[in-house]
């Protein structure tokens, strides 16, 4: 097998647009096959067709009608939570490997730095959410070195990055984020907030992570810095524009929040700030929003298709 795995993107806002760019211009394993969309005049859809991407207005359904269809390995949801979950339906009878990035969360959740190769068998995988993918490998660093009892994420993104699907994943936004919290971060107790920031000109990406940690010993606090920093750097692998912006901060706790609800003893918040910049494919840098979530997908895709690659040979 010489060529390129096919895949398709459902999703013709923001985050399928940026990602089909991103397919056409910096993988190795796979090639886009399809933009599948539901409005004929989105600017995802004209900009396929002039790069000479096969498309489809038609949705789901228009996508299974399309010629090639037979050839697509791997479908790329980008939409919304409630629209993935109509089309893995319509799509389970065919075979194809689903990565959803959307807060649908049918399939296991995936975070490339912390758990890529433990469910690339799924036939649908979940990439959480854009806060997710940049504060679920700091919240598994910090629970790398002591337990966890608390975690709790800030996503602040630009206004503008956000489009329809965004936005009407607000609610999921909270619940599938909180959940991979603590399923992926390893935290017992996980809590996610999103900000949509309509400051002009527009800011770029910020997320800030606090973990509640019993860590008296200034030792134990210089191991879960120098973990923090070796995981920013392993997700700045594939999301160039990744990065601290402030390092961990330390600061003891309160008398009244020493003793947990559930018996376990805290004594320092961590607080992690940190910064995605987008590589400017589609929206402006700002968008780092895009980019961390589009990047993730493709590390997955690109490690699916490189194993079915070395399958069929």
């Amino acid at each position: 097998m010489s060529g390129r795995v096919k895949a398709a993107v459902i999703g013709s806002g923001n985050i399928g647009t940026d990602l089909m760019i991103k397919m056409l211009r910096v993988v190795e394993h796979l090639e886009i096959a399809a933009m599948v969309g539901i409005d004929p005049a989105s600017d995802g859809l004209a900009r396929a067709a002039r790069l000479g991407v096969p498309t489809t207005s038609d949705g789901v359904r228009g996508l299974v009608a399309l010629p090639g269809f037979a050839e697509i390995d791997i479908v790329f949801d980008a939409t919304s939570a409630a629209a993935h979950r109509h089309n893995a339906g319509v799509l389970a009878p065919y075979g194809k490997r689903l990565v959803d990035l959307t807060p649908a969360a049918i399939g296991p959740y995936v975070v490339p730095a912390v758990n890529l190769g433990r469910h690339l068998d799924a036939p649908d995988i979940n990439m959480v959410t854009c806060g997710g993918q940049a504060t679920i490998p700091v919240v598994a660093a910090v629970a790398g070195v002591v337990p966890v009892p608390y975690a709790e994420i800030v996503a602040s993104i630009a206004s503008k990055s956000a489009g329809p699907g965004t936005r009407a994943n607000i609610d999921e936004f909270t619940v599938t984020t909180a959940r991979a919290i603590e399923s992926v971060g390893g935290a017992a107790r996980g809590k996610a907030v999103i900000v949509l920031n309509p400051a002009e000109p527009p800011l770029t990406m910020r997320d800030t992570v606090f973990c509640l940690v019993d860590a008296p010993e200034a030792a134990t606090r210089e191991r879960i810095a120098a973990a923090v920093e070796r995981m920013v750097a392993d997700v700045a692998a594939y999301v160039a524009g990744y990065r601290l912006h402030r390092p961990a901060q330390f600061t003891p706790v309160t008398d009244r929040v020493r003793t947990l609800t559930d018996g376990r003893t805290v004594t320092h918040q961590v607080s992690v700030l940190l910064e995605v910049e987008g590589a400017g494919h589609y929206l402006p840098a700002y968008a780092g929003n895009l980019d961390i979530m589009t990047s993730a997908a493709l590390r997955v895709g690109e490690r699916i298709a490189a194993r079915t690659r070395e399958v069929a040979r």
